[in-house]
């Protein structure tokens, strides 16, 4: 990680006065975008949104330089779905397919729709997608992983990607350039299954004396770094992660495309790892937290948030780059691997004052960390303004001339005056997404009924199903304890009503 930060800043420094010369002939005149998508976070896990048992001084420090929201939304409680939304402007429970994508999905996304990074490429801006995917790559018949992989990123509108195919608990356990995985001998060729082992592998199943972390539930099939996965895996040892290496390296991917496309408008979207499991985070960070290997992926994070600020800095992009922080979905502490999250939180409250989490209908599965800085464009403070991911796609096309057509991103609205700190009100709804769907409007949220089960067990998470509508007033209960439908059935009416309009209609505007 050193060596690698010692040839950023040797590659910052040799571009800094071409660069600085540039922008002086020709100041650019649309914004560069760096959206940074964390994964499971929760609304308090970072310490300017309340914690008091971590520190996360460069979130803080970029909530100081923007403005910080605290009635945010991802679209739904889990990770495809919200990915999928940010990047359409639909909400996923709008399209079939679009549950917690398997490691071997083909692409979930219709290459013929507008997304947000095509809706930049048409207003001129190169377009970058590092991290975490879990949108599916490849045809119907699913990914060649010994050969091209297509269509996926490239095919809905980035000029460059770097990615995780799926998550780190998923095979196969290895990173894809634009179309093929990087660094791959083809003298060994990758082989996936996702319903038996392949040949005499061992698994964490049969061999669990090979694992260096043992499994809580389930991700006890192929064994990678002494891991285990969801599904098998033989081959490609050459192109294998490592996981304690994980976060630097999409780090310096994303620093090095901000560095090379620094002369002309960019947008990147850089998803996290940290902080979803396995949770193995790098040297520098081990122990440091107090709270455990969770712990010190939260620490890990921040440390990524500073990288991306001190690139912006350095090359002096910072005045004329909107940057942002935010969740896909709401925390969740033991998620299948036993790391000791839970015996070492130490009193920290991942979900802050909401309640749930990941996977739940309660407010804590979508309401995220969101934070946006833009230098003289942003009004400095906090917000409470109702606001979504959703509308990243209208928002930013709108900002550079590219209005969406009336069937692209159907449920994404223009927000800039939200997003900037003008209009403190924001959206008239937000539609949650756990199983069942919940809607906010103002004070009141509904929960419409349903005959899931109360409590995830494996978890330790309630997920807000009742099969009686739930109503809340989230001026008096946050935390959403105190059910009133009874007391206000007209409110249960009205908000079901608008709830179904907007699922009949299939659009929100």
């Amino acid at each position: 990680m050193v060596n690698m930060k010692l040839g950023l800043t040797l590659l910052i420094g040799i571009s800094l006065a071409g660069t600085a010369q540039a922008q002086k002939k020709s100041a650019p005149q649309r914004p560069n975008i760096v959206l940074i998508y964390a994964d499971d976070l929760g609304y308090g896990d970072i310490s300017c949104n309340g914690a008091t048992k971590i520190h996360t001084p460069n979130i803080d420090r970029l909530a100081s330089q923007g403005i910080r929201f605290t009635n945010a939304h991802a679209s739904s409680a889990t990770c495809t779905p919200s990915r999928y939304s940010i990047l359409t402007g639909q909400y996923a429970w709008r399209k079939k397919g679009t549950g917690i994508a398997p490691g071997n999905a083909s692409l979930i996304i219709d290459t013929a729709r507008t997304t947000l990074p095509s809706i930049l490429q048409r207003a001129g801006y190169i377009t970058g997608a590092v991290g975490k995917w879990h949108l599916g790559i490849g045809n119907e018949k699913g990914p060649d992983w010994n050969g091209e992989l297509k269509p996926g990123p490239l095919e809905i509108g980035f000029n460059y990607c770097w990615i995780m195919p799926a998550t780190a608990d998923r095979v196969p356990c290895v990173y894809v350039e634009n179309h093929r995985v990087a660094n791959l001998d083809p003298n060994d060729p990758i082989k996936v299954s996702y319903t038996a082992p392949i040949g005499n592998e061992p698994t964490g199943k049969n061999n669990p004396e090979l694992l260096v972390m043992k499994s809580s539930q389930g991700h006890n099939n192929a064994i990678v770094n002494g891991i285990g996965r969801i599904g098998f895996m033989q081959g490609g040892k050459s192109a294998l992660w490592k996981d304690d290496l994980i976060a630097a390296t999409l780090t310096d991917k994303a620093q090095r495309f901000i560095i090379e496309h620094r002369q002309q408008p960019f947008f990147l979207y850089f998803a996290t790892h940290d902080i979803h499991v396995p949770r193995v985070p790098g040297a520098n960070f081990v122990g440091k937290s107090g709270l455990g290997v969770r712990g010190d992926a939260i620490l890990q994070l921040d440390w990524t948030v500073g990288q991306i600020m001190h690139t912006l800095d350095s090359l002096h992009l910072t005045d004329n780059t909107i940057l942002i922080v935010s969740s896909d979905n709401g925390p969740v502490i033991d998620d299948g691997y036993a790391d000791q999250a839970v015996e070492l939180l130490n009193g920290h409250t991942p979900s802050g004052p909401l309640r749930g989490g990941k996977y739940s209908n309660f407010d804590a599965g979508t309401r995220v960390p969101l934070i946006i800085r833009w230098p003289g464009k942003v009004k400095t403070g906090t917000s409470a303004a109702l606001v979504s991911q959703l509308d990243f796609l209208a928002t930013f096309g709108a900002l550079t001339g590219q209005q969406p057509g009336i069937n692209d991103g159907p449920d994404s609205f223009d927000m800039l005056a939200a997003f900037t700190g003008k209009d403190k009100k924001g959206r008239e709804t937000v539609v949650e997404y756990a199983g069942s769907l919940g809607i906010i409007k103002g004070n009141w949220k509904y929960i419409e009924p349903g005959n899931g089960e109360r409590y995830d067990k494996a978890v330790n998470i309630e997920l807000g199903n009742d099969p009686a509508p739930q109503l809340y007033d989230l001026n008096k209960d946050l935390g959403e304890k105190n059910n009133v439908a009874v007391q206000h059935p007209e409110i249960v009416k009205d908000l079901a009503a608008r709830l179904k309009a907007l699922k009949d209609a299939g659009r929100s505007k």
